[in-house]
């Protein structure tokens, strides 16, 4: 498979890339900072330098034609103000989905969070924003007829995997190792599982391969 991941530096997706490759997958990295470009080919991953909140969907379907499938795993990070995460976590999600879209690639699997719906649609909070900007995203993924599919880790650390999970449309809060969830994608991704389906995930004591998503 060739699979796009736009956030392509992120923790999250730099063990993702590093698993494609060792299973024989062709990657290419999205990134905004041309300094991250060594990173991603230490990951098996090529990089494309294209910043999401200054491209349009025609832009960037131009590269994504050829793709099996996308992933979004961009954010705008920690110490973003709220507008960022509309930018980024929202706008650049529903971006990669039009490019999806006009490139001809079927198959795309988002990166959210879990509870993302509980957002206070009152609050100008940062944190709520983003659980805002991921719902609203979510939201309008759900609506394509792309071969979707939502993962919404819990809170998310640098641990050694497990290999284990809890998984679920809800589960309860709990915390996930990165290369755990990169895991979980890597199984969505190469055995076609969960396609126009959501689910949350947060360490557990499921293999993954089995896990109910």
């Amino acid at each position: 498979m060739k699979i796009g991941i736009a956030g392509g530096h992120g923790k999250i997706a730099l063990l993702l890339s590093r698993i494609l490759r060792d299973a024989g997958h062709e990657v290419v990295g999205i990134i905004r900072n041309p300094e991250h470009a060594d990173d991603l080919r230490e990951a098996g991953a090529e990089p494309l330098v294209l910043d999401l909140e200054q491209s349009s969907p025609d832009e960037l379907a131009g590269h994504l034609v050829g793709a099996d499938a996308v992933v979004f795993a961009a954010g705008a990070g920690a110490g973003s103000g709220a507008a960022r995460k509309l930018t980024v976590d929202r706008d650049g999600a529903i971006l990669l989905a039009d490019a999806a879209e006009a490139a001809g690639v079927q198959r795309i699997v988002v990166v959210s969070a879990i509870s993302t719906d509980e957002f206070d649609p009152g609050s100008d909070d940062v944190f709520q924003v983003y659980l805002r900007a991921k719902s609203e995203a979510d939201a309008d993924i759900r609506a394509r007829t792309l071969d979707w599919t939502i993962v919404r880790p819990g809170s998310l650390t640098d641990d050694a995997p497990t290999g284990h999970v809890q998984a679920g449309d809800t589960v309860p809060n709990g915390s996930i190792p990165r290369a755990d969830v990169a895991a979980v994608l890597a199984q969505v991704l190469t055995r076609h599982r969960a396609i126009r389906r959501q689910f949350e995930v947060t360490s557990g004591e499921t293999p993954i391969a089995d896990a109910a998503f």
